[in-house]
């Protein structure tokens, strides 16, 4: 596991005790018979804080990225996949003329 994987977790588990409390809060509410207004000021820094570290796993959990330009090495083809039942290679395409002559005027 990576670190940006880790931080996600983390992220995720703030959150989710921010979800808890804020719960917690509202019944304490009810309880007392008071209008619920907005979330303790607690929760809304636990709120931000889990925002900022999922969204830095976000960037950081995937991975290096790869090259988009068509000749680069990363590209190639070595070997075709397994499952060769996707992959065909007889298609309606055919009925089309590899070159048209139509012209421009």
């Amino acid at each position: 596991m990576g670190g940006g994987f880790l931080v996600g977790v983390i992220g995720v588990l703030i959150l989710s005790h921010a979800t808890y409390s804020t719960i917690q809060y509202r019944a304490l509410l009810k309880i007392t018979e008071e209008e619920f207004s907005g979330p303790p000021i607690n929760v809304v820094i636990e709120l931000i804080v889990s925002l900022v570290l999922c969204l830095w796993a976000a960037m950081a959990a995937p991975g290096k990225f790869k090259s988009i330009h068509p000749q680069s090495e990363e590209n190639r083809v070595v070997a075709l996949p397994a499952n060769l039942d996707f992959m065909i290679f007889n298609h309606r395409g055919k009925i089309f003329p590899l070159e048209t002559e139509l012209k421009l005027k």
